[in-house]
């Protein structure tokens, strides 16, 4: 295996960073992503440079089709449409191989949400794109991004921190306001981010009726219910359970990034089984 470490070594020399140039999503919802494109064209590059091929030998697919009815009303008449989102889970292995014959195998995993039939493809492309950046260990944006920083390092709406004490959100910098969502009081969303244990997120749910049909209170209360998720089967039923989140990225990203730790655990019972 000497000829393929020295190459792969040699890939993550040359490729030492990928920007993040792609905005994923829009407005509040939106963030900085690194492209497929500009993956394997720097990866690739590099690739073929050390004589390094990869070939897909396995895909182990899983698909959810969710439909449901929306009713709306148009020029005064009621009109009911019948939607449908397609969640699509990949398990992908693939065979990298040395011009001196050497190879190994490298392993993938990628989801994609869409209405039509372009799930399939969004997550074979995640697949791979995360493996050709975990294997050569390719680090993506700039020292100013969130991820950076922890959510506990971030002021939460509502309180008073030692800088900003005595100061409403309206006196500070367009650049440095909180960001709360439409019609959730920043102490809500604060109690929800608090909530330590199922059973009290459970009481918020029952005690805010009102704002059960809110797209944002959704997503928080579908964002901690996945924190608290203890087995694969939980985090099927609140994909379930929140058609409305079905396209929101951040909410799938968190499915997805839950059960593939679920599974390499259970993978690493089998082995020491």
């Amino acid at each position: 295996m000497k000829n393929l470490v020295k190459a792969v070594l040699a890939v993550m020399s040359e490729v030492k960073n990928i920007e993040k140039k792609m905005t994923v999503g829009s407005g509040n919802n939106a963030y900085k992503g690194v492209s497929d494109k500009d993956v394997k064209h720097a990866i690739g590059a590099a690739m073929e440079k050390q004589g390094l091929v990869l070939f897909p030998i396995a895909i182990a697919p899983t698909i959810r089709i969710d439909r449901w009815e929306e009713s709306n009303t148009y020029n005064g008449n009621p009109t009911t449409k019948t939607k449908q989102s397609v969640f699509t889970e990949v398990e992908t292995k693939y065979m990298l191989m040395h011009t001196s014959g050497e190879s190994m195998e490298i392993v993938g995993y990628g989801h994609g949400v869409d209405t039509q039939d372009k799930s399939a493809g969004k997550a074979t492309t995640y697949a791979l794109k995360n493996a050709l950046l975990y294997t050569f260990l390719v680090p993506t944006g700039t020292l100013e991004d969130a991820e950076n920083t922890h959510s506990d390092d971030h002021q939460v709406p509502g309180d008073k921190g030692q800088s900003n004490q005595g100061k409403t959100n309206a006196d500070k910098p367009a650049e440095q306001k909180e960001s709360v969502p439409a019609g959730i009081a920043p102490t809500l969303a604060k109690v929800i981010s608090k909530a330590d244990s199922i059973e009290s997120l459970n009481t918020i749910w029952n005690n805010n009726a009102k704002l059960q049909e809110n797209k944002d209170f959704l997503k928080l209360i579908a964002m901690k219910r996945i924190e608290f998720a203890g087995s694969k089967e939980d985090l099927s039923k609140i994909f379930d359970d929140h058609q409305l989140l079905h396209t929101d990225i951040e909410f799938v990203t968190a499915l997805g990034a839950k059960k593939k730790g679920f599974i390499n655990s259970d993978a690493q019972q089998k082995q020491t089984a």
